[in-house]
């Protein structure tokens, strides 16, 4: 077991073809990137992780074996064009990740996730070395439901700036391997969720206020409906897509196909810690133009990627609070809107 908690679930389900390959992962050090580091490493993969740290975190991999770290943005030519030098496939995870964020930051949004995708995507071809590229996307590119479980041909009608700019990547990404014939895929994760937190997502949120003792919750919109990936399954999903064959040129949408409201979520973890807790609305934590409902189909990662997901909601929920005690992080309290918790997370 690590030092962070993880027991040997991290490479069951994983074939054994990435030993001693070269692989980048950009935004290694986030949260789910930070995953998809730990299975390769201990896949024996040789893995360069690039991260700026502006939410990655060097205590989530630098216990791993096997991994070199470089410093840097995507959007720097440079960098990236020293960092996909002499690998041989690229994972690419670096992004501003916290929707929120895009209210008040919506150029930096566009500069790193569009822009930042054009430009890992662009040096891995000229590489002349990169021999598969994955983009991992979001499913808010879809927007709410306009029906369910959503496969890989719903509509992309996204709603937020974030949403817009990992569409865009996306657009590009694919574009790119079409004019280039360049063996790239795309991996669409429904809302994950696990250990090493970098953003107050509602999983941790919630599992905080009751971890510091709060008998009512407060809470915004607890009637959204989500579909939560444990953060293993959603790493193992994203590898696979990098060395299967099949998975090039194809959208993958990542998920478990059932769907959870906010309002389940919370009294789901409130029960397993044996607490009986209120929910009360908190205003400010009301998100404009908030989808309303994310339910995936994960057909297509069945069959192409032999994937399914093997945690279910209440262990991994079970999983992230045990962490959560073991490795306390802080927000800025009391919550008095977005703006107030930027990139407020601490170790």
């Amino acid at each position: 077991m690590n030092s962070f908690g993880e027991g040997n679930h991290l490479t069951r389900g994983l074939p054994g073809k990435l030993a001693d390959l070269r692989i980048l992962v950009t935004g290694g050090a986030g949260f789910i990137g930070s995953e998809v580091t730990a299975q390769l490493s201990r896949q024996g993969s040789r893995v360069t992780v690039m991260d700026d740290f502006t939410s990655g975190k060097i205590e989530y991999i630098n216990s791993l074996d096997g991994v070199t770290v470089v410093r840097g943005d995507v959007c720097d030519r440079e960098k990236i064009a020293s960092a996909t030098r002499d690998q041989e496939i690229v994972i690419h995870l670096a992004a501003m990740p916290f929707i929120p964020d895009c209210y008040y930051y919506p150029e930096d949004f566009f500069r790193v996730n569009a822009m930042g995708s054009i430009n890992v995507i662009w040096h891995c071809i000229q590489s002349k070395s990169v021999e598969r590229f994955v983009q991992v996307s979001s499913s808010e590119v879809y927007g709410t439901a306009l029906y369910e479980p959503m496969d890989e041909k719903h509509p992309t009608l996204p709603h937020s700036t974030y949403a817009v700019s990992k569409l865009a990547a996306d657009r590009a990404v694919f574009t790119m391997h079409k004019e280039h014939g360049y063996p790239a895929a795309i991996v669409r994760p429904f809302n994950s969720y696990g250990p090493r937190v970098t953003q107050p997502y509602i999983v941790p949120e919630i599992a905080l206020q009751l971890l510091n003792g709060r008998n009512t919750l407060m809470l915004g919109n607890v009637d959204a409906i989500r579909d939560f990936t444990y953060v293993e399954d959603t790493a193992r999903a994203i590898i696979l897509a990098s060395i299967e064959k099949q998975a090039v040129g194809e959208t993958i949408n990542v998920g478990t196909g059932v769907g959870v409201s906010i309002r389940e979520l919370a009294l789901q973890q409130a029960k397993i810690l044996g607490r009986e807790v209120t929910i009360q609305l908190d205003e400010k934590r009301l998100r404009p133009y908030d989808v309303g409902k994310l339910i995936c189909d994960f057909g297509k990662a069945r069959r192409i990627l032999n994937w399914r997901p093997m945690i279910s909601l209440e262990e991994g929920l079970a999983l992230t609070i045990d962490w959560l005690k073991a490795h306390p992080i802080s927000y800025r309290t009391p919550f008095a809107g977005w703006p107030s918790v930027y990139r407020s997370t601490g170790s």
